[in-house]
């Protein structure tokens, strides 16, 4: 077993003071950050780029988990290492050759991921298990925070698990019920949004997360 890590995903933050939002979930005692990046093409929305990722880097010692939902994202991989990004994690629709990105991850220092949204099965990612640091279950479909969660991806980590022995991440709809749900199936690592910023006291919710993770690591 290992130790289950919970990352305040930033996207639920408030950007107007992101500084003072990441210094109290880091206080309150979360174990990374997960960063959304998205183009507006491969998904609806359009976020953040590397600027804020340099800027989230100089306010924080934290794990920075940058999640590319951008078309080509190799164009990229440079860039946000540079900015901070420790674990980058693409999607496998996204990029021509899952491969040679991965590899381009590994390269600049930083650790692989691919994610899978609700609709791309297991099979579609198993080429590039031995390539990967991480794989990122979507409980949602990618590109707005604050959705429920789907419960018919608890199937998908649980078989996930059976061939894959590295870091599993789920994000969507995460709240302290939820995971255990995504705990019990094999899930490592607790994306959580509006669960966690969407409260007032982030220290609270983190405590009521850190108990239900406590039988899991």
């Amino acid at each position: 077993m290992r130790k289950v890590m919970i990352a305040p995903s930033l996207l639920s933050a408030d950007f107007g003071r992101l500084a003072e939002e990441i210094r109290e979930v880091e206080a309150a005692g979360c174990d990374a950050l997960h960063i959304d990046v998205m183009d507006g093409l491969f998904v609806p929305n359009i976020t953040i780029g590397p600027l804020v990722v340099r800027a989230v880097r100089k306010v924080t010692k934290l794990p920075l988990d940058v999640h590319l939902m951008i078309q080509d994202p190799i164009r990229y991989v440079r860039d946000f290492h540079k900015a901070g990004a420790d674990w980058i994690t693409i999607h496998v629709e996204a990029e021509k050759d899952v491969r040679k990105c991965l590899h381009e991850i590994k390269k600049q220092g930083a650790k692989a991921g691919i994610s899978l949204r609700p609709g791309t099965a297991l099979e579609a990612i198993e080429p590039y298990l031995p390539d990967l640091d991480l794989v990122l279950v979507m409980s949602v479909e990618p590109g707005f925070g604050g959705q429920s969660f789907m419960p018919d991806q608890v199937t998908k980590i649980r078989e996930l698990r059976t061939k894959f022995s590295k870091r599993i991440s789920v994000d969507g709809g995460i709240d302290p019920q939820t995971a255990v749900r995504v705990l019990e199936a094999g899930a490592d690592i607790l994306v959580a949004g509006s669960a966690i910023f969407g409260k007032p006291d982030r220290a609270k919710v983190l405590r009521e997360f850190r108990e239900v993770t406590r039988k899991y690591s």
